[in-house]
């Protein structure tokens, strides 16, 4: 799960379509790439704690059912800056992935950071991916960053599963007006701009801050968001079963 820029909702969106793909009956599990700026255990609610060691692989962290890996797992206090040069970075990321005790899973989600830099290039050569989703919102500086994202991912060959229009627009709880803060159109236009499906829109909502804050997901939480990232994963869920079937013990899935 990708965009090319932060801020835009990336990681509230990785981990509720995660909870969300396993209430459609999928095993699925959460691998944080971010390594700078790790969020999801505290999305998540396991923040703090540390996975253990089996046979020199760490043992993934259980939130809500889904195995989960984060360097943020593994740095202790949150509050300590990851402060790696590029490859060290990158062999963090690969740590993580290869030296998981992963269990058998049909989709592992990967969050990853903002930008089109090492992270972005090793998971692309080095791991095999069989599909991105990206996020953006309306607003033109997020798409600018999101088409680098989509040219990033046509270039090394991975293909795009969808758009998910990240804020689209924002309804007062006071009065119930509702206003495109962001910006109109914009994951339409990247849609059509690179024929790739738009798995959906979801709002610029309080609830979907304060759980994810509070380690409680919105589709965990079952707050009014809950239906718009279930709407998505069910499709994402069939580009997902559209994918080639390959016998490759490799492939995430």
């Amino acid at each position: 799960v990708a965009s090319g820029k932060g801020g835009v909702g990336k990681s509230t969106t990785t981990v509720n379509l995660a909870l969300a793909l396993q209430k459609l009956g999928l095993k699925v599990g959460v691998l944080d790439a971010d390594i700078y700026g790790p969020s999801i255990p505290t999305m998540l609610g396991n923040e703090g704690q540390t996975p253990m060691i089996e046979n020199e692989q760490f043992v993934p962290l259980n939130a809500f059912g889904m195995p989960v890996i984060s360097i943020g797992h593994l740095l202790g206090d949150g509050n300590t800056p990851v402060a790696w040069r590029g490859p060290k970075a990158t062999g963090a990321l690969m740590q993580l992935f290869n030296q998981t005790q992963w269990p058998q899973l049909d989709v592992l989600m990967i969050d990853m950071p903002p930008g089109t830099g090492d992270i972005q290039l090793t998971l692309a050569q080095r791991i095999p991916v069989s599909g991105a989703v990206i996020v953006t919102t309306p607003q033109n500086v997020a798409l600018m960053d999101a088409q680098k994202g989509v040219e990033l991912f046509n270039k090394v060959n991975i293909r795009i599963l969808g758009v998910v229009e990240n804020m689209s627009t924002h309804v007062c709880s006071n009065c119930g007006h509702e206003e495109p803060i962001f910006g109109i159109g914009g994951g339409d236009k990247l849609a059509e701009q690179y024929h790739i499906p738009l798995l959906g829109r979801l709002p610029l909502n309080a609830q979907i801050r304060e759980n994810a804050d509070l380690g409680k997901p919105s589709v965990e939480a079952n707050d009014s968001a809950a239906p718009s990232y279930l709407t998505i994963a069910e499709r994402l869920k069939a580009d997902i079963e559209a994918l080639p079937k390959r016998q490759d013990a490799k492939r995430i899935f």
